[in-house]
């Protein structure tokens, strides 16, 4: 031997032996061949790759045997497997690699090498475990980078294939000296080359690489004996360092047949990394790097487990305020940004020891540790509501939301996370129906009565194909005719445990979780089925909300109805209120005109209790204006609910519109409606909302219209 790396020729037969044994134990498979494609020489580890055994690689064995022998253990081929054993044996013999996956999951890459004189030698590597790495961290975080090791060489003989390995690899003997290192375990040392020579002790290399800096955190002593203990025991071990300049390394040392081992060294810093990277990415939001809910769930056990005798533990159930209008105005673009400056706000708020986590869309929780007292959570849910209540800057512009706070406090509320966050959850569900921008701490009623909603949610969803939901009609009279004019339909729900329930108890709640658009449609379609069975003069009216009203395919849903009834789009009247305008206004305006194409006529329901109800009337001309029954109740003792009737009378009927009073239950009311000049009412005094047979038997029995006026009279 000359120099590092460097074998002299001819070799001795003991340091040929010793070669071999060093080859035979590397994680490389070796095959070297002649010209004529035949085996001169393969390691154990090839063997071990391709499940043969010595006698089935002997020298001679034609490479073709060796190729097929892959083929019939799932090597995955384009071609027909003869095509391909010609395709391989026939080319000439250059410098290649070639990735190849078996059909039980495998991937090999193996690498020839043209020898001098003829023949060659290629190298075999399961690169498995690290293809399935790099395909992980591509399909979870798009992150992921092709990489693919090209392993050169200089020359072709077995000090080629050391030095070019992407591994680095030293041979020592029994009395722990080099026999032989490649170019790859010096460069990863940051070792001169010239400094390395066969025959230098474990302990001089060991002293090089402290002069380098290429060392762990431990004193030179302290590695000097791990390592030499590690030689002595004479066991295969695999070991993970890190170095102080931040690499990190993974030895692994196989001991050798009659003493001395072999080492390779693998640069596993990026891997690392990598999956360090996977570790944080696992547990923190990716918009706001705040903690996610699995990390959140760790942080919430631990500060329930760390807490002393008397202190507490409060959850922050955070749900920003309109928050939606942001992302409607500026687009999600700058609703994320809006969330980034929430996550910033609210890091200057807690405690090093408290934990913020983002809990998804507009959602965030905070936990606070160890505070002595439930004021300690008040005090910080105002100043979170406080802060988060500032202005924000969007790309120049200004934006405004507020927030709500639901606090469970532990171990009081929960002993468990599950149990703290869920009740945090029903605290946060009692401050948004309280008016929102405000907080609200939890307490044992607000389960109960979730329960309750929960057990309505299950029962409403159970009753529509259930039949248990009918539809009343109430008539509307016109004054001038005294003649009814028509029917609103309005829903009724007939338990059957419960018996009859309020709409009042059951549309919030239809319309929160979504009901509201199926119930609607089932509405819609009996409304107009029944009224078909009518005298021709008569219209039936249906309430749609503004979910309803918003949901894809409303106009599908009326159209439909209308032709599965025969219904004449002239009969029917779609009442709205004007929430329904509040939001995308202008599609909302293109689809009332619709309606009014088809002949369908539009009604603005409960109108006065609004804020914008004299603009929406000049958006969109009504067909009908409901005066809401908080006016109509006090006409006649309060001179304001007076003076607005008569003002919505008058303007209605000044744009060609039908003024309809609800709720008249009394004569004096009636005068009061009628002087006022409105043209139609609807209420007790003439009739109460009855189920279909029942307003057929008492109006529509061959008595004519007319019998309106007598049924007010005898009122």
């Amino acid at each position: 031997m000359t120099d590092h790396g460097q074998i002299t020729a001819p070799r001795s037969a003991q340091l040929s032996a010793r070669f071999e044994e060093a080859i035979n134990n590397l994680s490389l498979g070796i095959v070297v061949f002649d010209e004529k494609r035949e085996v001169v020489f393969c390691n154990a580890r090839y063997r071990e790759m391709y499940g043969l055994s010595p006698e089935q690689v002997t020298p001679g064995t034609p490479t073709r045997e060796l190729i097929q022998h892959r083929i019939n253990l799932g090597l995955k081929v384009q071609t027909a497997p003869d095509d391909y054993i010609r395709a391989r044996v026939g080319r000439d013999i250059a410098l290649d690699t070639t990735v190849q996956e078996f059909t039980d999951g495998r991937i090999i890459a193996y690498t020839v090498y043209p020898m001098p004189g003829g023949g060659g030698m290629a190298t075999h590597e399961d690169i498995t475990e690290r293809e399935e790495l790099n395909a992980r961290l591509k399909k979870q975080y798009e992150l992921g980078r092709e990489q693919e090791e090209a392993l050169r060489a200089k020359n072709f003989q077995f000090d080629t294939a050391i030095n070019n390995m992407s591994q680095g690899l030293c041979f020592f003997d029994s009395d722990h000296r080099l026999i032989v290192c490649n170019d790859r375990f010096v460069e990863m040392y940051d070792i001169a080359p010239e400094r390395v020579s066969p025959g230098m002790s474990l302990i001089e290399i060991v002293d090089l690489r402290f002069e380098a800096g290429s060392f762990p955190a431990m004193t030179r002593d302290e590695y000097l004996q791990w390592r030499t203990s590690v030689a002595v025991l004479n066991v295969a071990k695999d070991s993970v360092v890190e170095l102080m300049n931040g690499r990190t390394f993974k030895i692994r040392h196989r001991p050798m047949p009659g003493g001395g081992w072999v080492a390779t060294h693998e640069d596993i810093t990026e891997q690392r990394q990598s999956e360090v990277k996977i570790e944080y990415m696992a547990h923190h939001d990716a918009l706001t790097d705040l903690a996610n809910r699995v990390l959140l769930n760790e942080r919430l056990e631990y500060a329930l487990d760390r807490i002393q005798h008397g202190e507490m533990v409060a959850v922050h159930h955070l749900d920003l305020d309109q928050f939606k209008a942001v992302n409607d105005t500026f687009g999600h673009p700058g609703g994320d940004k809006l969330l980034r400056i929430v996550a910033e706000r609210l890091r200057r708020l807690v405690g090093a020891a408290d934990t913020i986590a983002r809990m998804g869309g507009d959602e965030f929780v905070i936990v606070q540790a160890a505070i002595a007292d439930p004021a300690d959570a008040t005090s910080l849910a105002q100043r979170v509501i406080e802060a988060l209540s500032e202005p924000y800057d969007i790309d120049g512009q200004q934006a405004v939301i507020g927030v709500s706070i639901g606090i469970s406090v532990g171990p009081g509320d929960g002993s468990n996370p599950d149990k703290l966050l869920r009740n945090a959850d029903l605290a946060l569900y009692r401050a948004k129906s309280d008016g929102r921008g405000t907080l609200r701490f939890f307490e044992p009623a607000m389960d109960l009565q979730m329960q309750t909603r929960r057990i309505m949610e299950q029962d409403l969803r159970r009753a529509l194909p259930g039949g248990e939901f009918e539809l009343y009609y109430q008539p509307v009279v016109n004054l001038a005719s005294k003649e009814i004019s028509g029917f609103e339909a309005l829903i009724r729900w007939n338990h059957p445990i419960k018996g009859m329930i309020s709409p009042a108890s059951f549309i919030p709640l239809a319309e929160e979780i979504g009901f509201i658009v199926p119930l609607g449609e089932w509405v819609i379609r009996q409304a107009c089925a029944t009224a078909a069975q009518w005298p021709d003069h008569l219209h039936v009216a249906v309430n749609i909300s503004a979910i309803q009203f918003r949901s894809p395919g409303m106009m599908q849903v009326i159209i439909g109805a209308l032709a599965a009834s025969g219904l004449a789009p002239t009969r029917l009247e779609i009442e709205i209120t004007e929430s329904v305008l509040l939001h995308n206004k202008e599609a909302t305006l293109a689809l009332l005109h619709q309606l009014r194409e088809l002949g369908i006529r539009i009604a603005m329901d409960d109108f006065g209790t609004g804020y914008s109800s004299l603009t929406y009337l000049q958006s969109f001309p009504f067909d009908k204006i409901k005066i809401d029954r908080s006016f109509v109740k006090n006409i006649t003792e309060d001179s304001s609910s007076l003076n607005i009737v008569r003002a919505v009378a008058a303007l209605a009927n000044g744009m060609g519109m039908t003024a309809t009073a609800e709720g008249v239950e009394t004569a004096e009311q009636l005068h009061s409606i009628a002087s006022e000049g409105c043209t139609e009412m609807q209420g007790f005094l003439f009739s109460k909302p009855l189920p279909a047979a029942e307003i057929e038997r008492q109006f529509l029995s061959g008595r004519g219209p007319r019998e309106a006026q007598g049924r007010i009279v005898a009122a």
